[in-house]
């Protein structure tokens, strides 16, 4: 099958994956209890509460009610958020935006490190490079994500001071424009080097933080599979026309040796977003995880329906894409019939 005819089919199959998506999500955050309760006060009456119940369609049917939540994401409306006190579809883009940049900076670290790291390990089998870099994707695996965050604060805010929190000097970040509601971008089409840099050093803590555990895991794969590449008959036979080693290992070890680590890097996409709740907490960065670990705690199901609903769409087009790369580093792959 032609890789184009493939992706098509597999764009035909995600609006059903969506939908019995959106029925899952709809159906457990009902079990969970009603939405209404983050509107409630005590002082309401019940003809109040009455009253509010038929303003959001609450006091219809459940299947009903789902139609209604439906026909309002495909309008843009996701509904009301009551931490923000607005429109989830006012606020979710620019806490979105901020997520993306951290989840996009950390995977920046996480591919950078994880293939490099790995593959210095597999090219020097049981040297000491190697049991340096398995120490530091054993302790990267290892150490909880907010210990490690807390860590680093401790020593680079609290007692160096050369580390700033949050996600900008707010004098800094109100000096420019902000069209893309990234930061870094927004800095880059201002021609604004001081915005930029501000950008970036607010990144570098969290983005270490969030991108260390990632890689962990993305070393040890790439130096597995690349010490299995090496032992193979095609990486003698480079070596025996007189390649050098550099060549045989950059043109042929390591580009076979990425077919598994791709999906491994697909997979850390989804950890990276996991992550960021806690390391947005930590480090006060103004995102998704932040404002999606107060609305648990408020019971808001309006905002945590659409980011659940958004991160499993997500998570689709992401395997979509691991896929077709997959696809394209192994020729032996063949896809779908």
């Amino acid at each position: 099958m032609q890789l184009r005819d493939y992706i098509f089919r597999r764009l035909l199959v995600l609006p059903i994956l969506i939908i019995g998506v959106s029925i899952v999500v709809f159906t457990l955050t009902r079990v969970g209890g009603s939405p209404i309760g983050i509107y409630l006060s005590h002082e309401m009456t019940p003809s109040e509460v009455a009253e509010i119940q038929a303003r959001f369609g609450l006091d219809q049917p459940v299947w009903v009610q789902y139609l209604q939540w439906a026909k309002g994401i495909l309008q843009g409306d996701f509904g009301y958020s009551g931490v923000a006190a607005a429109p989830v579809s006012d606020i979710f883009p620019l806490k979105l935006a901020a997520t993306m940049e951290l989840a996009a900076a950390a995977g920046c670290v996480a591919l950078f490190l994880g293939i490099t790291l790995g593959t210095f390990a597999g090219a020097r089998r049981n040297r000491l490079p190697d049991h340096i870099t398995r120490i530091v994707a054993v302790s990267g695996a290892s150490l909880p994500q907010f210990w490690f965050g807390i860590l680093l604060l401790i020593v680079f805010w609290a007692q160096l001071g050369i580390a700033p929190i949050g996600r900008s000097d707010a004098t800094i970040f109100a000096s420019i424009d902000h069209p893309t509601g990234l930061y870094t971008i927004d800095a880059i089409l201002a021609a604004s080097p001081k915005a930029f840099w501000d950008a970036v050093w607010h990144l570098i803590l969290p983005a270490l933080t969030l991108g260390y555990g990632a890689t962990a895991i993305i070393a040890r794969m790439m130096r597995s599979a690349l010490v299995e590449e090496l032992q193979q008959d095609y990486v003698d036979a480079a070596r025996a026309k007189g390649l050098a080693e550099k060549i045989v290992l950059k043109r042929h070890a390591r580009r076979n040796a990425l077919v598994p680590t791709v999906t491994v890097i697909g997979l850390t996409f989804g950890f990276l977003l996991q992550g960021t709740i806690t390391i947005e907490i930590i480090y006060r960065w103004p995102g998704l995880g932040r404002w999606m670990a107060d609305s648990v705690l408020r019971g808001d199901q309006g905002t945590l329906m659409t980011y659940v609903l958004f991160t499993s769409v997500l998570f689709l087009l992401v395997n979509l894409i691991v896929d077709v790369v997959y696809a394209n580093l192994d020729r032996r792959v063949t896809l779908g019939k």
